[in-house]
């Protein structure tokens, strides 16, 4: 009886411990993911070095960052929507975006992009 208690044992502390590994790298890989993201909020490089390619883009009246994301990733100037909406929410361009023609550079960061897309029209002032 005594060798079945040690064998028990033996058997419930590798499930522990293989459940602990299991959990442990599950939480450093999530953690590492995390972190990745958020760093790329903020420091999010180019799709492309130099120049880069002009790429146009039309921003129809009403589009939410979500749209013109998603648009942006189709053509090839940002690597995730997601990532840019995140972007579009904390700069100081957030709920600014105005629809017209753009042209965008894939050497252009996503906050050089909002900081385009984001422009106020200039209005004339009536001089008297």
């Amino acid at each position: 009886m005594k060798v079945k208690y040690i064998i028990g044992a033996i058997v419930e502390t590798v499930i522990k411990l293989v459940a602990l590994i299991f959990i442990v790298t599950y939480v450093i890989r999530g953690a590492t993911a995390a972190y990745d993201y958020g760093f790329r909020v903020f420091a999010e490089e180019p799709m492309e070095a130099g120049e880069g390619r002009i790429i146009s883009v039309s921003v129809a009246n009403g589009d939410t960052a979500k749209e013109v994301g998603q648009m942006l990733q189709d053509k090839g100037l940002i690597r995730d929507a997601g990532l840019f909406r995140i972007q579009e929410l904390l700069s100081e361009n957030h709920g600014k975006i105005q629809p017209g023609i753009y042209d965008l550079s894939t050497a252009m960061t996503a906050q050089e992009m909002l900081a385009v897309i984001a422009v106020e029209p200039e209005t004339e002032e009536e001089e008297e």
